[in-house]
């Protein structure tokens, strides 16, 4: 069964249609099954959380939350080496980001704005089968850059305890504290505050749909603020005959292997380079059997390479799509960077795997799908900040300018108290 080659034309968008539809995961159930736990953290703090872990984890806590520092790690040197590495790289890209206040003189008074960091953050990461350890680095590293002081973990409990790996990066990193509670009850906790556990101002990271969910409606309650709304992960590759058939094929698995649900899109104009790639997936699923079935159902039910008449149309339906991470492998990349509008992440050229991004050379790996990209943009220091606008008018431009404001203030019917508020301030000239 080989991945689906799709012929397409730019005006004809029939056959990938479905690629455009955004697959936001439908979260009514989970919301639904999420609302009273989400209610017994808010009225019965750590006892509920307690009472949630031994129900759906099987385990018994005599406390909810870690002080990471004070617990011995033993990492092996090259793992350290390695996190080391990426925590470098991560660092230097987001230090690049920082945002300095400013003022100026507008039509006589000082406008600016001022830049101050949110108070507190909860970086969740999941537990089980994903353990993601890479994203506490993504998650950690632009809110302390931006100034965050308050940050705290968030993680299911292991039967094992606490994986090392987390614990050690917590120390590197600053965190205050591991709140070893899971899913919606772990995010509301992080919401609402409990006897232990401080509230925070803002929630980061992946985890399931009950998790998705809890971030999701407690964002609409304005109780926290979340990174972009998320659903399966993506990749998007635009690639001509120069392109390398195996890479691209190894890309598209990589991809993949994040779960079932995952697509990977191909875009190209060359159809015995589609038909190559293709055969390429054919013999990975061979060679490298891990996760098989999951590899398998992704490109087969949710992945495609499409075919268009010119190198324009694949940029255009990339740009529609606004896709997670977009790799660009052509004779020309960065003509093609330059009209690219709408991804999360583009990696350019035959060396810039998303796996790279993922891990290593520094950029966020924590972005926008599901068409998110098109109004969201990566996590970064930005994404901590608040910008404060102020004003200093002085006593000369408030008589210029009270005429236009007294128009103004009539026009909306608010010149009894808006207009008056700076008429009488005009009064002692």
């Amino acid at each position: 069964m080989p991945i689906p080659i799709l012929r397409c034309e730019k005006n004809s968008r029939t056959p990938f249609e479905r690629f455009l539809s955004g697959a936001k995961e439908d979260l009514s159930s989970a919301t639904k099954n999420i609302l009273p736990i989400l209610e017994a953290v808010r009225t019965r703090g750590d006892k509920a959380l307690m009472e949630f872990t031994e129900k759906f984890d099987g385990i018994k806590l005599s406390s909810v939350t870690t002080n990471p520092h004070s617990v011995q790690t033993n990492i092996d040197s090259k793992t350290k080496e390695a996190f080391l590495r990426a925590k470098s790289n991560i660092e230097a890209f987001h230090e690049a980001q920082k945002r300095e206040s400013w003022s100026k003189t507008i039509d006589g008074n000082r406008l600016g704005v001022k830049y101050t960091p949110i108070p507190s953050l909860s970086v969740y990461a999941p537990g089980g089968k994903a353990l993601y350890p890479s994203s506490v680095l993504m998650g950690v590293i632009p809110a302390k850059i931006a100034g965050v002081g308050n940050i705290q973990l968030i993680t299911p409990p292991q039967k094992n305890g606490l994986p090392e790996i987390l614990i050690w990066l917590c120390q590197i990193l600053g965190v205050n504290r591991i709140v070893t509670v899971g899913g919606a009850q772990g995010i509301a906790a992080a919401a609402y505050g409990t006897e232990t556990i401080p509230k925070s101002e803002f929630v980061v990271g992946p985890g399931n749909a009950y998790v998705a969910a809890a971030k999701s409606y407690l964002a609409g309650q304005g109780l926290i603020g979340i990174d972009s709304p998320a659903g399966p992960s993506e990749v998007c590759i635009i690639a001509d005959s120069s392109a390398n058939p195996k890479w691209i094929a190894c890309d598209m698995l990589s991809q993949a292997e994040h779960g079932e649900d995952s697509s990977a899109i191909l875009l190209t104009t060359d159809e015995d380079f589609a038909k190559q790639v293709s055969e390429e997936l054919e013999k990975a699923f061979i060679e490298r059997p891990k996760r098989l079935e999951m590899k398998q159902t992704s490109i087969y039910k949710n992945s495609a390479i499409l075919v268009f008449p010119s190198l324009e149309d694949c940029i255009w339906f990339s740009n529609e799509l606004a896709p997670e991470h977009l790799e660009i492998q052509t004779r020309d990349n960065e003509s093609v960077f330059a009209k690219i509008e709408h991804a999360g992440s583009v990696f350019i050229g035959p060396y810039s795997p998303v796996a790279m991004g993922d891990y290593i050379s520094g950029t966020n790996h924590i972005l926008p799908t599901a068409r998110g990209s098109r109004i969201y943009s990566s996590l970064g220091v930005d994404t901590f900040l608040k910008r404060v606008t102020f004003q200093e008018v002085t006593k000369e431009s408030l008589k210029n300018l009270y005429p236009f404001v007294k128009l103004m203030s009539e026009l909306e019917g608010l010149d009894e108290e808006h207009g008056t508020s700076v008429k009488v301030r005009t009064e002692e000239f």
